[in-house]
C-alpha cells in the first residue's frame, strides 16, 4: 500500500476518512471494545472535524477582511492629522495650543522625542498562532492608540474657537464622523479576533485532545486493527502507512 503522508490539520481529517473506509470494509471482524472506536463514532467525529475546519476557514476569512478594511481606513489618518495641525497653526490661536496639537500628532505619526520614527511590527496570524499577534512599538502605533490620540486631537481643535476650517473633511463634525468609523472598524476586528481564536481552540481540542481527539483516536484504531489481524497482515498494511500528526498548540 502506498504511503499516505502529509502534514496539517486538513490532511489529518482527510486521512481519518481513509482510515474509516478501511475499517468499515473489515465488516464484523472490526468490533472494538472501546466504544470511541466504533464506526458510527468515528464517522461522527469525522463530520465534526470537517465542520470545525470549515468554521476556522470562515472565521479567518471574516477576520482577514475586517483587518483589511481597518488598514485601508486608517491609511489616510496620518496625513489627515498633519493637515489638522497645519490648519490650526494657520489661525491666530496661541502657540501653546499649536504645540499641544503637534505633540499629539507626533504620537500619531509614530515619532519619539528625537523624531525618529518607530514603525509598528504586525505579525499576521497563522493557523497556529494567536490571532493578531503583534509587537507594538514605543511610539504608540497600535490601532487603539491611534484612535485615542486622534480623539485627543479632535478635542484640542474642538475647544479652539478660531479653528473653523472651510475644508469639509477638516471640520470638527467630519472629524468626529471619521473617528466613529475608525472605532467601529477596530471593534469589528476585535470581535472577529475572538471568533477566530475560539474556532482555533475548538479545532485544536477536537483534533488533538489527548485520548479523545481525532489523532489519538486514529492511532488507537490502528493499534486495534494491528491486534486483530497482526502486524504482518494485509489488513494492517492497508492502514499502517496512513499518517496522523499531532499538532498541539
Amino acid at each position: 500500500m502506498a504511503s499516505i503522508s502529509g502534514t496539517g490539520h486538513a490532511k489529518n481529517v482527510a486521512n481519518f476518512e481513509d482510515l474509516i473506509s478501511f475499517c468499515t470494509a473489515y465488516g464484523t471482524a472490526y468490533k472494538p471494545s472501546n466504544n470511541h472506536l466504533d464506526i458510527p463514532q468515528l464517522q461522527s467525529l469525522h463530520q465534526d472535524a470537517k465542520n470545525i475546519l470549515l468554521t476556522v476557514k470562515t472565521s479567518k476569512t471574516a477576520f482577514d477582511n475586517a483587518c483589511n478594511a481597518r488598514e485601508i481606513a486608517f491609511a489616510p489618518l496620518k496625513k489627515l492629522c498633519t493637515r489638522i495641525v497645519n490648519a490650526l497653526a494657520s489661525t491666530n490661536t496661541t502657540q501653546q495650543t499649536v504645540d499641544d496639537a503637534k505633540t499629539i500628532n507626533h504620537k500619531i505619526q509614530g515619532k519619539r522625542g528625537n523624531s525618529k520614527k518607530d514603525t509598528e511590527s504586525v505579525i499576521p496570524p497563522t493557523e497556529n498562532s494567536t490571532p493578531e499577534d503583534k509587537t507594538i512599538s514605543v511610539s504608540q502605533q497600535s490601532f487603539d492608540s491611534l484612535i485615542d490620540n486622534f480623539s485627543k486631537l479632535i478635542v484640542t481643535v474642538s475647544n479652539e474657537p478660531l479653528y473653523i476650517p472651510n475644508e469639509s473633511d477638516l471640520k470638527v463634525a467630519a472629524l468626529n464622523t471619521t473617528l466613529a468609523s475608525l472605532e467601529s472598524l477596530n471593534t469589528a476586528v476585535i470581535n472577529l479576533t475572538t471568533a477566530y481564536s475560539n474556532a482555533l481552540i475548538a479545532r485544536n481540542t477536537l483534533l488533538y485532545q489527548p485520548t479523545t481527539g481525532l489523532v489519538d483516536i486514529a492511532l488507537s484504531v490502528k493499534k486495534y486493527v494491528k491486534s486483530v489481524f497482526e502486524a504482518t497482515s494485509p489488513q494492517y498494511k492497508q492502514i499502517s502507512s496512513i499518517e496522523f500528526k499531532n499538532i498541539r498548540n
